[in-house]
């Protein structure tokens, strides 16, 4: 077997694993990525994030051509759905990105391998009948949907988020367990495009994480673009086309010809050998490490979904520039206490450090903020006048603590708040930076000014 030799091996090309394997190679270090797929980017480019927002904008297009164009006057005759069209078009994009991290990849000179890794020893892994040796190891081989012990994954029936990017036709009726982020994007994606779509959820609300406030306008615009909502309902079984579930005692019924299972997902590092390296996981399954995101094992780290914290693409990112930048000896630096989350529904929701039911919980002294997209010039133009922007700020200090937004382009609007938050900047602070008019983002600027109750377009 031959044992070429690296600084840095990195197992997983999602987008925590390739962007550490970049950095590394900017940092000067020679560098492998290891993935099974043949195309890298993981699950986020392949079958998660970039091509679910590739629907959400089709379907988004499709009903506005169907529902609100007339609104503005654009007569759109015999509007219907081309599924192989729209599908083609997300694998393009698709394509296109995964493409570009090859390429990316190739001109930082970094060792591209297909195939599955599995640990050796704490310096060297072995895919297929290559070894490969080096200082050090970044696991970086994400999550995968969780599955339903009393109703498993069939790919055709009862089917994942996977499954759910690639059906060919519509579902007239379409049962989504969870309402979560994943349940709730690709719901809407159906129901937009002419499905019946349940959403069960076993929580007392959807998008559980968010201010209660938040939840219940985002139920009632999901409702009125026809998704139905079932909360704190515990699913207990499908069987002959029929979902079952209990609330309070009562047994709910609801009729599907697919059902998408959108529970969550579960650290990914199946057949790793982890033990012949001396990796060592918490009593969550996931990956023991330190404040550095080194585990257990010398000169092995781990970033991104198989570690604690929330899974998100992007919080992969920040740690595998971190961790590359430790490896390099740099200073390396994430603020896991910023780390935006969004739902890419419409309107989408984003949020960002404590909210203001966690806030009140806590027993904080807070000053809250909002603003009504409904009295934004912008917002009305682009029929998003539904939602509004809350800022949540220490009564004593006006320091920004974090904050909440309903509408749409929410998850754009959230990036200039994580920025003031990050050099502990106060409300005032973002009150006091200009806005360009007319934008949505004045919505933000408003919400900071009526955390001191001195809002100009608002009483």
């Amino acid at each position: 077997m031959s044992s070429p030799s690296f600084d840095l091996i990195v197992i997983g090309a999602g987008p925590g694993g390739y962007v550490c394997a970049f950095r590394a190679a900017q940092l000067g270090l020679k560098v492998a990525l290891i993935d099974k797929r043949a195309e890298l980017g993981g699950t986020c480019l392949n079958v998660g994030c970039i091509p679910s927002k590739a629907l959400l904008a089709s379907s988004e297009h499709f009903l506005f051509a169907q529902k609100h164009a007339s609104e503005h006057g654009i007569k759109i005759d015999g509007v219907s759905i081309d599924i192989a069209a729209m599908l083609k078009k997300k694998d393009g994009i698709v394509a296109k990105m995964t493409g570009g991290v090859a390429l990316l990849a190739k001109a930082r000179k970094i060792t591209v391998i297909t195939g599955e890794a599995k640990f050796t020893s704490a310096n060297t892994v072995a895919v297929g009948d290559q070894s490969l040796t080096a200082k050090n190891i970044v696991i970086a081989t994400g999550s995968a949907p969780v599955e339903l012990p009393f109703m498993k994954f069939d790919g055709k029936t009862v089917i994942s988020s996977t499954e759910a990017l690639t059906l060919t036709e519509v579902p007239k009726k379409l049962v989504v367990v969870g309402g979560g982020a994943i349940g709730l994007e690709l719901g809407s994606v159906w129901a937009r495009l002419g499905s019946e779509v349940t959403i069960v959820e076993f929580l007392p609300k959807i998008a559980a994480a968010n201010d209660d406030d938040i939840v219940r306008n985002f139920t009632r615009l999901l409702q009125k673009q026809g998704l139905k909502i079932e909360c704190g309902a515990k699913v207990t079984g499908f069987s002959k086309g029929i979902l079952t579930a209990e609330r309070e005692g009562k047994v709910l019924e609801f009729p599907a010809d697919k059902v998408l299972v959108a529970v969550g997902r579960r650290p990914y590092a199946d057949n790793l050998d982890l033990d012949k390296a001396g990796v060592e996981l918490t009593d969550k399954k996931r990956i023991k490490v330190d404040a550095h995101l080194k585990t257990t094992a010398a000169g092995v780290w781990a970033i991104g979904d198989v570690i604690d914290g929330p899974m998100l693409a992007h919080k992969a990112e920040e740690d595998g520039v971190a961790v590359a930048e430790w490896i390099a000896g740099k200073h390396g630096h994430v603020n896991w206490d910023l780390m935006p989350a969004i739902i890419y529904t419409e309107p989408e929701v984003a949020s960002v450090g404590i909210g203001e039911d966690a806030a009140k919980a806590k027993g904080l002294a807070i000053n809250v903020g909002k603003f009504n997209f409904a009295a934004n010039a912008r917002a009305l133009a682009n029929d998003a006048g539904d939602g509004y922007v809350k800022i949540i700020a220490d009564a004593k200090t006006d320091k920004i603590l974090g904050a909440q937004i309903l509408g749409k382009n929410a998850g754009e609007l959230i990036s200039e708040i994580v920025t003031h938050m990050e050099y502990g900047g106060s409300a005032e602070d973002l009150a006091r930076t200009i806005h360009a008019h007319p934008t949505m983002s004045e919505a933000v600027k408003e919400a900071a000014m009526a955390v001191s109750k001195s809002a100009i377009h608002a009483i």
